[in-house]
């Protein structure tokens, strides 16, 4: 995604401390993620899920994006579970969102 401004939201931050997720791992996410889900009537801006990695293991960071101001505002992000994501962390094998 191309943001002029990463913004961490205080759920981000709080999640990404209990996770132990690493600012870099998401702000490499942000920069070079694969974009699994688009969530084009998210309000106040559209958001995604991309899927990137921390320490080889899948990653994902749910981020807003102000397409006017070129802002990403991260909304949240976690390593997600195999019990609801495919062996690639791409796509849901389940049908509840």
């Amino acid at each position: 995604m191309l943001c002029d401004d990463v913004y961490f939201s205080r759920h981000a931050l709080q999640r990404m401390f209990q996770r132990a997720i690493a600012e870099e791992s998401v702000l490499h996410a942000l920069r070079n993620g694969q974009i699994v889900e688009e969530y084009l009537d998210d309000r106040p801006y559209p958001s995604r899920l991309l899927l990137g990695n921390q320490d080889g293991c899948p990653l994902h960071v749910v981020v807003a994006y102000d397409l006017a101001n070129r802002q990403c505002i991260v909304i949240t992000a976690y390593i997600p579970g195999s019990d609801q994501w495919d062996d690639t962390f791409s796509r849901r094998t389940s049908c509840n969102v």
